[in-house]
């Protein structure tokens, strides 16, 4: 890696991104066939939640003690920072007494500044810019289904949130092609999308997007701290609802994946979920997997002196 820090995909190469999917495979396999593996034995990953979460914490909590290590979870009520600790001394304190740091918040300027003073990794389980994490069980999902995605077309469906974001660094670096159907007004962050443009094409029409694509994928489409957006968006979206007639349109072998959670009715249909070519429930599970790869990978100092 660049640094030691995941704050988004662009802390690893493109060839770093593909050993650490099938790092996780490998490990889901050990973690399937009952294999006792833990490397962290006695280390500690601290979890600070500033947005609530489900998947995250439980694929992170579980991780850590299959690892053999432990995992504290920190609410803004449980710590300094929620009664406005200046972030650069939680950073240097808590990374005193961790392993390793996990913080899922609002603005991905205060992750930033938190690795700054970190000594130990610090992971982004999501901020209002990048979910990078999501992205590494999302493909480790495409991979054990159809092997390679280099070269592919993948349809993304809905707003430009961290998700579109963290979908056009993957196709950079895993060199696929991203469609990304999206109202206007509503496209990823801008600087994403000249950066990256060789790989990047916006659509108006989900239909059009979806054309052959090897995988669709779409979000809510109001996230965290957009609630009261919720019923002006439900207009602003009609009609780039992911269901089984849209999926038609994309390549026979087509996947579809939803980071989770779904609002069946709004950006898919009630039936996407249990469509034969809904991958989620697995996508779901990778998260587990794709992130103990991922610790590991962070932890190689620890591993080395063990």
């Amino acid at each position: 890696m660049s640094n030691k820090h995941f704050l988004t995909l662009c802390d690893l190469t493109g060839a770093e991104f593909e050993q650490l999917l099938q790092r996780a495979i490998e490990l889901k396999k050990m973690q399937h066939d009952g294999v006792i593996y833990e490397p962290l034995k006695n280390r500690v990953l601290a979890m600070v939640f500033e947005k609530s979460s489900t998947r995250t914490r439980v694929s992170f909590e579980t991780g850590m003690a299959q690892f053999g290590g432990s995992a504290l979870f920190l609410s803004p009520r449980d710590t300094q920072l929620g009664r406005g600790e200046a972030i650069e001394d939680s950073a240097r304190v808590m990374s005193r007494m961790v392993d390793i740091i996990m913080i899922r918040t609002f603005e991905h300027s205060k992750i930033e500044r938190f690795a700054e003073y970190s000594s130990v990794p610090v992971i982004n389980a999501l901020t209002d810019d990048y979910h990078p994490c999501q992205l590494l069980a999302d493909m480790q999902t495409y991979v054990e289904h159809r092997g390679s995605i280099r070269g592919k077309t993948v349809t993304y469906i809905g707003d430009g949130n961290n998700m579109c974001n963290s979908y056009i660094n993957a196709a950079h670096l895993l060199g696929f092609k991203l469609h990304i159907a999206c109202p206007e007004g509503f496209e990823p962050m801008a600087s994403l999308l000249e950066q990256h443009k060789s790989h990047v094409k916006i659509f108006r029409d989900p239909a059009e997007a979806t054309l052959g694509s090897h995988l669709v994928v779409t979000d809510v489409w109001a996230s965290m701290g957009q609630e009261e957006e919720q019923k002006e968006r439900e207009q602003q979206f009609a009609g780039f609802q992911v269901n089984p007639k849209l999926m038609d349109l994309a390549s026979p072998d087509a996947l579809f994946m939803h980071c989770l959670p779904a609002h069946r009715g709004e950006e898919i249909s009630h039936d996407m979920l249990d469509d034969p070519r809904s991958v989620v429930w697995e996508e779901a599970e990778n998260r587990l997997h794709a992130q103990k790869a991922l610790i590991e990978h962070l932890c190689q100092d620890i591993l080395r002196k063990a």
